[in-house]
């Protein structure tokens, strides 16, 4: 494939919401009551609501910086890139690096919308979380129609309130949710429990809408050894999917709801293979406990409901029939550590020549596989030619992709007067 004519669509990166994010969203008697970014006594933004904090941890906001900076220490607005914030800078740098949509995840909220859970005042948690969800739909994701895929957050303590948010946020354009990977490890009945969970799964199926689980809300399921380094949580986080998996295909919610679409978010592939070879030899040979996938295989009732997402995965996709080449799709994971930005179309395409992938998958895998799970036409609002890496990139040739300190972007920030 030549790389100018490739099309992109990211399923995953993420969004640093800008400090005045609920200016315009909160009804006016609770205005004083919405989260609001302070500036603690060591110069770091952190997000403060009921009495609860939580700032953007260094490694969620690294691009542009170099390797040897990054670490888990907070980080703030003024050391970022000022595409993690602010939205016009970003599509810039979506444009440098050839990609025509994003889906993008909460930061401080939390991929399970745990910061909203864990506040006393449930009832204002559910104000302040529809008010996020306005944001991100009407603010971020509507300021470049079409480049964006609008992905809500639930206020997953309350059954009837996550329904209802759920319909609210359907009709307001959003095409999926991202959700807990272990519910019960938050406090919350887990995914076997389908009297709790499912009038969810029922509303999501008839809606259409994606249930993404993305990594990183199940840590606690890694019980790693007291000195253990970070390593094991960042390499392992991985494999928490196959837990969540598990609790869903087992648990019944796969079976049970036919129309039930997953997405696998910076899970990473590579876990799919042996997890389904487990699965079925399981099911074929311990007969005794009596389960039912109504005459499928395990392991192809989760290829009827999961759509499964990389950023770089070599060994895995050159296995990729095993996993099933319409259940993959990539992702961009802008602006984290692992991202690749701004030569993700030269990584890319490398990589999928490594392993051997034609142009047809490639197709599937870089748009169609997403485009098709999630609903979207992408040349919607942009034409085909105009979506490509090299019409993309014309658009914004001027975009500077000097790697930077975190102080040298704190003097472009205060020079800039956003101080």
């Amino acid at each position: 494939m030549n790389l100018q004519d490739m099309i992109l669509v990211s399923i995953d990166d993420h969004v640093v919401e800008p400090p005045d994010m609920f200016r315009n969203h909160v009804p006016e008697k609770y205005r004083d009551l919405a989260p609001k970014s302070i500036v603690d006594e060591n110069g770091f933004e952190k997000w403060w609501f009921q009495g609860n904090a939580m700032g953007t941890v260094g490694l969620n906001a690294v691009v542009g910086w170099p390797n040897e900076e990054w670490g888990l220490n907070p980080s703030t607005f003024a050391e970022m890139r000022p595409a993690c914030y602010d939205v016009h800078q970003r599509v810039r740098d979506m444009n440098r690096n050839g990609i025509l949509a994003s889906m993008c995840f909460p930061s401080f909220a939390g991929f399970s919308a745990k910061f909203f859970q864990q506040a006393k005042d449930k009832d204002l948690s559910l104000v302040m979380l529809k008010a996020y969800n306005d944001w991100h739909i009407d603010e971020w994701c509507a300021a470049y129609p079409g480049r964006f895929i609008p992905c809500a957050i639930m206020p997953v303590w309350d059954p009837q309130d996550l329904v209802q948010e759920l319909r609210r946020v359907a009709a307001k354009g959003a095409r999926a949710v991202t959700m807990p990977e272990l519910p019960h490890l938050q406090g919350l009945p887990s995914y076997h429990d389908l009297e709790y969970w499912g009038p969810f799964f029922e509303t999501v199926s008839e809606l259409g809408i994606v249930m993404c689980l993305h990594i990183g809300m199940g840590f606690a399921a890694i019980n790693s050894a007291p000195d253990a380094p970070i390593d094991n949580m960042i390499i392992l986080a991985t494999q928490v999917s196959t837990f969540a998996a598990q609790d869903l295909l087992w648990g019944g919610a796969m079976h049970k709801y036919p129309d039930l679409k997953i997405a696998w978010s910076e899970a990473g592939i590579g876990w799919i293979p042996f997890y389904l070879d487990r699965c079925d030899r399981h099911y074929t040979n311990q007969r005794w406990l009596r389960h039912d996938f109504g005459g499928k295989l395990p392991s192809e009732t989760f290829r009827d409901h999961s759509l499964a997402c990389y950023v770089t995965d070599p060994t895995a996709l050159k296995v990729r029939h095993e996993i099933g080449i319409d259940n993959i799709a990539w992702e961009c994971d802008y602006p984290h550590s692992d991202s690749i930005w701004p030569n993700a179309p030269e990584f890319v395409l490398n990589e999928l020549n490594g392993a051997g992938v034609g142009d047809d998958e490639m197709h599937k895998i870089l748009w169609q596989n997403t485009c098709r799970f999630f609903g979207l036409d992408p040349f919607q609002h942009i034409s085909r030619p105009a979506a490509t890496v090299g019409a993309l990139r014309a658009l914004s040739p001027d975009v500077d992709t000097t790697v930077r300190s975190k102080h040298e972007w704190r003097k472009l920030y205060e020079l800039s007067g956003a101080s």
